[in-house]
């Protein structure tokens, strides 16, 4: 998961229609059928077995990688099978990085083996490895004090943050230096570039994700370090203790090649050209299984269009579904389904992407006008039942971004998501970190959002 900083835009202009909710908020007997059917129907349980099914037969999804076609593949069937509307596959332009082989050892003050994880983007050390000295810092403010002791040195970046007290809100601060930090120690001349996952909690667990080269500098290798070693090397260094570390990675960036977006609908009965999108994305990082993110939030995006059809009953306007591919390289999928389909913007009510967990579900972030938001508010006293009320500012994906820097409102899942960081890019992202009750509940209130503002008399402001 990549997260995201959406500036928000003045919004692009809207007829002066009044949007009336009054009669659609009367009858609440849809929303109760959709919580109903996913909580205690033939539903319960559906997404999350389905999920399981996904991630233990074909794992993990690396963007580029054969593994992600084949999970394209076995959804789009299975959406097939199941009847849904305009299931389809939107080809991408994807990038192909692969990991090989890789390892990294302490050679001195003691001869130890060291949890890393090759970032994404990085290049390799060469076949011979590298093998230098060691400098910690924790942060670029020092780096660029002892720019000069970096010379020919492995570079570690060990920042500080209180992530018990604020789990999300370090992960900012931290990645930084995870995505920047290997040009930065290229510009003081070191050999590669170390850095402390961005995890909330560790049990010797490093964390990967996407890191991105300056090219004025030389592209030097860039890993992560689990928190303990990171923390280890920081105390040797205070202790004036030599350090030496033995680096080995064959992280390779091979052609472009075709991935793809998977697409599925359920068609408006009266406004089939105005759409309501849910989404999440079907890429994953090569360790773990990608079940939490982002398996959890595609899932509950496809069971949106499983409740709906199910019931057999149609929103005014289309809902559709997009799983979108390569999210994990920097919403590579989201842009350029975008670019194909930003006529559109005019007839998007709203987009939606789930992609910060699917645990116990609080209610929805949501970012847009503030008579839009007072709708979404007023929609959701139809989620009382599950205790999923919260309306808060904020919310939006990577890969809805750009529909809402033109103006369409967006939304994500606002769940109870304290642990998120900690299995996030590692290799515990598995199915046992959900549970398929909250997974349930987090389908009900995506389904009813998604359904309720389908069904409007006009689209969102």
């Amino acid at each position: 998961m990549m997260l995201w900083l959406v500036l928000l835009l003045p919004i692009l202009s809207v007829t002066s229609r009044s949007i009336s909710i009054d009669h659609h908020l009367q009858s609440n007997t849809i929303a109760d059928r959709i919580i109903e059917l996913v909580t205690q129907g033939e539903f319960r349980g559906v997404t999350y077995n389905r999920l399981a099914a996904l991630v233990d037969t074909i794992g993990p999804r690396l963007c580029g990688n054969e593994s992600l076609t084949n999970a394209v593949n076995w959804v789009q069937n299975a959406m097939i099978n199941e009847g849904l509307d305009n299931v389809h596959t939107e080809q991408v332009k994807i990038p192909h990085w692969v990991r090989g082989e890789e390892h990294a050892r302490l050679i001195q003050p003691r001869n130890t083996k060291l949890s890393m994880l090759g970032l994404g983007n990085s290049v390799g050390t060469g076949p011979n490895g590298i093998q230098a000295p060691v400098l910690v810092v924790r942060s670029f403010d020092e780096l660029n004090a002892r720019c000069g002791e970096a010379q020919n040195k492995i570079v570690v970046f060990n920042p500080q943050c209180d992530w018990q007290a604020q789990p999300i809100g370090c992960y900012g601060p931290v990645v930084g230096y995870r995505v920047g930090g290997a040009s930065h120690a290229a510009k003081c001349g070191a050999l590669a570039s170390l850095s402390r996952s961005a995890a909330s909690r560790s049990i010797d667990s490093p964390h990967t994700g996407v890191m991105e080269y300056d090219l004025t500098y030389p592209k030097i290798p860039a890993a992560s370090l689990s928190v303990e070693h990171a923390d280890m090397l920081d105390r040797f260094q205070q202790r004036n203790q030599s350090m030496e570390i033995f680096l080995y990675m064959e992280a390779q960036t091979l052609p472009d090649v075709v991935g793809y977006n998977l697409v599925a609908e359920v068609k408006g009965s009266t406004l089939p050209n105005e759409t309501v999108l849910v989404s999440g994305h079907l890429d994953s990082w090569d360790v773990g299984q990608g079940a939490m993110d982002d398996g959890g939030g595609a899932a509950i995006s496809w069971t949106v269009l499983s409740l709906i059809h199910a019931l057999n009953i149609r929103a005014k306007r289309t809902i559709r579904c997009v799983l979108w591919s390569c999210e994990e390289f920097g919403g590579i999928g989201g842009d350029q389904y975008f670019t194909a389909h930003q006529n559109e913007v005019p007839n998007m009510s709203i987009v939606m992407e789930s992609d910060l967990g699917v645990f116990h579900p609080q209610g929805l972030q949501f970012q847009g006008r503030p008579e839009a938001q007072q709708i979404v508010t007023t929609i959701s006293k139809l989620l009382t039942s599950i205790n999923a009320t919260q309306v808060v500012s904020g919310g939006g994906g990577e890969d809805i971004s750009k529909w809402m820097q033109h103006g369409v409102p967006g939304a994500s899942l606002l769940n109870d998501n304290w642990d998120y960081f900690a299995y996030h890019h590692s290799r515990g992202d598995t199915m046992n970190v959900l549970n398929s009750t909250d997974v349930d509940l987090a389908a009900a209130v995506w389904a009813v959002y998604a359904f309720s503002i389908a069904d409007l008399d006009s689209i969102l402001p």
